[in-house]
């Protein structure tokens, strides 16, 4: 993934550079703020995402509610106390047939890009998905140049591409279009 644009004003939990080896661990409420960091200049900066307002810490602490209550990781990883990068799996659909599927997201601070953090936290959220009983992981990766290590990285973890959906979201004024990939757990 080629490197954001930093924020004017880099917080502490993101500004450090990654030179100790990295800790995935879960979430906890504590790392929201570094979370909600991380994701801004996503945000703002690409159409990665096509959230068009990055979510405040009391969205991220649902999420997190959310994904505890439904058994479904949260999980960050943390350099020198700092909070680098994160992954969780959501709910693919909210439909009851649905439920053995789930959408992976992972993010990482600039800083953290292509020092191995992103694989660290796949395969922990992997991890994760099989011992909650999830079956298959779809993610979903916008046709944008601040995702090109999306794509290598889930085909590195046995993902497939499953199709593309051409011109689905509208973002900074122009179309783009997804790939979805899916890899079976069980």
């Amino acid at each position: 993934m080629p490197p954001l644009p930093s924020p004017a004003e880099p917080s502490p939990s993101t500004a450090s550079t990654v030179a100790a080896p990295p800790i995935v661990r879960a979430a906890v409420v504590g790392d929201l703020p570094a979370v909600a960091a991380i994701l801004e200049p996503y945000v703002t900066g690409t159409a990665v995402t096509f959230d068009e307002q990055a979510p405040d810490v009391a969205a991220w602490r649902q999420r997190l509610v959310d994904l505890d209550a439904r058994g479904l990781p949260f999980l960050v990883a943390e350099v020198d106390g700092a909070v680098v990068g994160y992954a969780y799996a959501a709910p693919w659909r909210p439909k009851a047939a649905y439920r053995y599927t789930v959408e992976d997201t992972i993010y990482l601070a600039p800083a953290a890009q292509g020092r191995g953090v992103g694989s660290l936290l796949m395969t922990a959220l992997l991890e994760a998905c099989t011992r909650a009983g999830v079956r298959q992981v779809v993610a979903v990766v916008a046709d944008d140049p601040a995702a090109a290590g999306s794509l290598p990285l889930h085909r590195r973890f046995g993902f497939e591409v499953a199709g593309v959906l051409r011109d689905v979201g509208v973002k900074h004024g122009r179309s783009v279009s997804t790939t979805l990939l899916q890899r079976t757990l069980a």
